[in-house]
Parts: C-alpha cells; sequence; structure tokens
C-alpha cells in the first residue's frame, strides 16, 4: 500500500490497482465491504484525475468487480461449469506444478458424476480394469462424532439405485492409472481402516482418504489462482476474461451429469448412472442442462417452417 501510495498518477495503471487490490485481500484477509470503501475513495481520486486532465483513463474502472469475481465473491447462477470453464479448470490443474497431481482425483470427478463421498471411500478392489468398469458399493464421510474430534466412517448406499456399475471412460483409467504411479513414485501407500474397508485409491500425503473440505479448500485455491492469471492475461490481450466460478466437489458431480445430459436422451440410464432414486432429480437435471440446446434449436430453426 505504501509503495502505491508513492508512485505518480500517472504511472499508475489497472494491473497495479488490482494487484494492490488481491494484495490486501491475500494478505490482510480483508472484508470485501472494507475492500470496497478503499475502492471508493481510489476511485473517487483517479476521476478527479481524469477530470483535470492529468490521466486520460480512470485505472480503477472495473477492477473491483473484476477482483470480486475472482475471488469468488459473487454467487454463481449455473450449477455446474460451462464447457470452456471446464476446459479452463483442467488445463490450469494439468500445467500448474503445485496443483497437478490433484489432476486424476478431478478426471475422476468429472469422468464418472460421482458423489464425494464415493469417491474418497473408493478402493483399488471397486475398479475393474479387464472390463473397465466401477463398482460403487458404498459411502465414506467424514464427520465430527464429538467436539474436537473428526471421524472417517463407512456406510452402505442408503437407496439400491446409489448402489451401481459405472463404465469407465478411457480419460478415467488412464487417471486412475496415472495416479498408482504417482504413489508408488513418491512412495505412498494406504494405512488407512475405516470400518473394515482399506486400500482406498484417493489419498493424502499421510496416506489417508481425502477430507471432502480439504479437497473443496483446493479447489477453491486452485480457481483463485487461474482467475487472478487470466485476469491479467486477458488485459493484455485486451479481451473478456474465462473465469471459472466458485464451486465445490458436487458442482463437478452436477458438470458431468450437465455433459452427460447433453449427450445422451435415455433418462433411465442416465438415472442410473448417476445413482438417482427418484426419476424426477434426474428430469430436473436434464432440463436444467438441455435448455440451452432447446434455445438453440429454436435458433436454428427461425425461417425454415412456415407458420404465417
Amino acid at each position: 500500500m505504501e509503495e502505491f501510495g508513492k508512485r505518480k498518477i500517472q504511472k499508475i495503471r489497472k494491473s497495479d490497482v488490482r494487484r494492490l487490490y488481491n494484495g490486501m485481500l491475500d494478505a490482510k484477509k480483508m472484508a470485501v465491504n472494507t475492500m470496497e470503501t478503499i475502492h471508493n475513495v481510489l476511485h473517487q481520486i483517479f476521476k478527479l484525475a481524469v477530470e483535470d486532465g492529468y490521466i486520460r483513463l480512470n485505472p480503477t474502472d472495473e477492477v473491483l468487480g473484476d477482483i470480486k469475481r475472482a475471488h469468488n465473491y459473487e454467487t454463481p447462477k449455473r450449477h455446474a461449469l460451462t464447457i470452456d470453464q471446464q476446459r479452463a479448470f483442467v488445463d490450469f490443474t494439468a500445467k500448474t506444478p503445485k496443483y497437478r497431481h490433484w489432476l486424476p482425483l478431478f478426471t475422476f470427478f468429472l469422468g464418472t458424476g460421482c458423489r464425494v463421498s464415493e469417491v474418497v471411500g473408493l478402493r483399488w478392489e471397486d475398479i475393474d480394469f479387464e472390463r473397465n468398469l466401477i463398482s460403487i458399493n458404498h459411502n465414506m464421510v467424514y464427520y465430527q462424532r464429538e467436539k474436537g474430534k473428526c471421524y472417517y466412517s463407512v456406510s452402505t448406499p442408503k437407496t439400491p439405485a446409489g448402489n451401481r456399475i459405472i463404465p469407465m471412460l478411457p480419460e478415467v483409467r488412464q487417471a486412475i492409472l496415472d495416479e498408482k504411479s504417482y504413489q508408488t513414485e513418491v512412495g505412498l501407500k494406504c494405512n488407512a481402516i475405516v470400518d473394515g474397508y482399506t486400500d482406498f485409491i484417493f489419498l493424502n500425503r499421510d496416506g489417508c482418504p481425502h477430507n471432502p473440505q480439504t479437497i473443496n479448500r483446493t479447489i477453491a485455491r486452485l480457481a483463485l489462482s487461474y482467475n487472478e492469471e487470466e485476469l491479467e492475461r486477458a488485459e493484455k490481450q485486451n479481451r473478456k476474461p474465462l473465469l471459472i466460478p466458485h464451486f465445490s466437489c458436487h458442482n463437478l458431480r452436477h458438470t458431468f451429469a450437465t455433459r452427460y445430459c447433453e449427450n445422451e436422451t435415455n433418462l433411465k440410464v442416465i438415472q442410473e448412472i448417476l445413482g438417482h432414486k427418484d426419476i424426477k432429480t434426474t428430469m430436473d437435471v436434464y432440463a436444467e442442462a438441455t435448455q440451452d440446446a432447446k434455445v438453440q434449436s429454436f435458433a436454428n430453426l427461425s425461417g425454415k417452417i412456415r407458420i404465417r
């Protein structure tokens, strides 16, 4: 903040203001309403500088909105990532050393639509590599049983629909093999036994199943890192940034469901793969997923049928 305040007003660029705001939020854990107050003051100062002819453009214009979106202060309207957002998320994970080891886990989410309780509890014996099938036959939850102490617990699916077989996509198969190779490379082995279940596939650095909250925090940090870089790239390339909204493990499941519904019309098959007890749940997902397709289909229909 001190360095920013000492610079000549003609030397301040939009990227400098964005860097200032990001620094305040990251380092000082500043509330967004506090940052809005600071922004309002800076905006007025630079506005006067524009009016008096010291600078041509106000470098604070639109920065606050960009920062809010990058830090996920706006609630996303959609429950699933768009195709472009999904691609950006996967590509950024793959190319960033800090997050690359998470790619097999995220690929599994996006390629199966499994619930987080099903993913963290998945065992090697649940994978049939010969027939390329995944058996979903239990859930593992992480909850607080007593104050200050949390535990894993395994249970069978609450309904018969939750007990299912999912065909394994080639990308998912490779992701699981990549996870196995990574664990072998770093000497990671499962050392957890939960209600008689062990040999879990996706492990943290201690050899224990992932905590869903940890996965969600990682997603949040990853999305924020991507958004901050994307804002800088978009400004340099003079284009609108492609930002990733705030989302969680459940949104990865919904993203798979959306992609699946966009390519499959058999609701019964979709219901079985997603493990929905009620077909109405599947129909709601299908209706939302295909809404854009319906709009596009009518746009293509315009002028092609004689109705007057």
